[in-house]
């Protein structure tokens, strides 16, 4: 029987996550939201967006790590930059 290797990395990953779904929770109860059309080429709630960007900081993370000598670091950053960018004017 295989068991996953809970790493230090890896369980802050889902600690991160699960408290980003939890805040992204908390805020529709607080204000729900409304569609809207941005840079997007589709009209988008804000769980739309992030969903979309967890989705496009993996693909970042995986171009980084497989095509580039870059840093990991550096990925994070342009991940986190790219989410940020993209709940605010995607």
């Amino acid at each position: 029987m295989g068991w996953m290797v809970w790493t230090t990395p890896t369980m802050v990953f889902f600690v991160v996550i699960a408290a980003m779904l939890a805040v992204m929770t908390s805020w529709e109860v607080i204000s729900p939201t409304v569609e809207r059309k941005g840079f997007l080429p589709i009209s988008t709630t804000r769980g739309d967006r992030f969903f979309i960007g967890l989705l496009s900081a993996a693909y970042i993370h995986l171009i980084v790590v497989g095509f580039t000598p870059f840093s990991i670091w550096l990925a994070l950053g342009a991940s986190v930059l790219w989410l940020l960018v993209l709940m605010r004017w995607g």
